[in-house]
């Protein structure tokens, strides 16, 4: 009982929506990237709402994850056209 109670909790703190696009291993890769980019983003944005964090402070945040899924696209190769 107790772990239904953790996978539930873990579902609704965070949330993984399906992927439907081109399954290949990059694209998966980055789509949890994505996600989790996404994740971080709200709980900064509530954070600053609620006063619990300063705004320059959550552009801080928000600048490096920006970084960090921009640095995993390009490590990953997607948006790379096919050399002929």
């Amino acid at each position: 009982m107790e772990n239904c109670d953790k996978n539930g909790k873990n579902e609704f703190l965070y949330p993984r929506s399906r992927y439907h696009g081109q399954v290949k291993p990059e694209n998966l890769v980055f789509n949890a990237n994505l996600q989790e980019f996404a994740q971080k983003i709200e709980y900064i944005t509530a954070l600053q709402t609620n006063g619990k964090l300063k705004p320059e402070d959550a552009y801080q945040k928000m600048k490096s994850l920006w970084k960090q899924l921009k640095s995993s696209k390009k490590q990953l190769g997607i948006g790379n056209k096919p050399s002929a």
